[in-house]
């Protein structure tokens, strides 16, 4: 650590001065790279207040530029920064083979004279086991989970062994009442993601990451390749 760079800042080239010559302007990929440092960079709280003027004071940038990077990160950054963390979202996998469930109706629409073969192939359910890998500060890790299809509908049942299947269960224990689980705590998640050397996470942030994976769990291409394997199956 240095005097003249104590939060180990990333040095970037300029491309040159803004219109009114005061500040440094930086190319869009560069911004990000700033935007993403300030929202990073863990700072201790004693320094919190001197911490943005450092960094401003050290690309030679205003206000203004920061919110400009702020904007280009959103439009295009395919990452987004919750509470501290950069979490990213991966590949995927399937893990098995579609398993064709059948489902108990009830008596009288079992005999339903009036329904057809399209009624019947709605109402068909499928599981089948996947896997997505996420992406916190550039950490990979996996999130494995039984995709249940019926329909356009789906539902996820994850398992209980990595950090982010272990947050699924922690979010939904606490929401059903059941905290009793010491594999899921909070303190269990937070041992787990100092291991790979992520900072601690508090209960919002918890949240508003289950939020991000269960949003990025399912994308066009692996949707694409789901409603093939269900074509074939039918």
């Amino acid at each position: 650590m240095t005097k003249e760079n104590p939060y180990h800042f990333l040095p970037l080239q300029p491309t040159g001065r803004n219109e009114t010559d005061n500040v440094n302007t930086y190319s869009p990929e560069d911004m990000i790279k700033i935007y993403e440092q300030q929202f990073l960079t863990h700072v201790p709280e004693d320094q919190l207040s001197e911490f943005l003027p450092a960094l401003k004071q050290f690309y030679d940038i205003d206000d203004n530029t920061l919110d400009i990077a702020a904007v280009i990160f959103d439009a295009i950054a395919d990452a987004a920064i919750i509470y501290n963390h950069k979490v990213k979202a991966g590949g995927y996998q399937i893990l098995g083979s579609l398993v064709t469930e059948q489902l108990e109706y009830e008596q009288a629409e079992d005999s339903n004279e009036g329904s057809n073969s399209n009624d019947s192939s709605d109402n068909q359910a499928y599981t089948i086991d996947c896997m997505r890998t996420f992406f916190i500060n550039d950490i990979e890790i996996p999130y494995h989970f039984n995709l249940f299809i019926q329909g356009d509908g789906y539902s996820t049942l994850t398992e209980k062994n990595t950090v982010l299947e272990k947050i699924y269960w922690l979010v939904h224990g606490e929401s059903e009442g059941d905290l009793d689980d010491t594999a899921t705590s909070l303190a269990s998640i937070n041992e787990a993601l100092a291991s790979l050397r992520i900072r601690a996470m508090d209960l919002n942030t918890i949240h508003q990451l289950l939020n991000y994976i269960e949003d990025h769990l399912l994308d066009d291409d692996m949707a694409d390749t789901l409603n093939t394997l269900i074509d074939a199956a039918e």
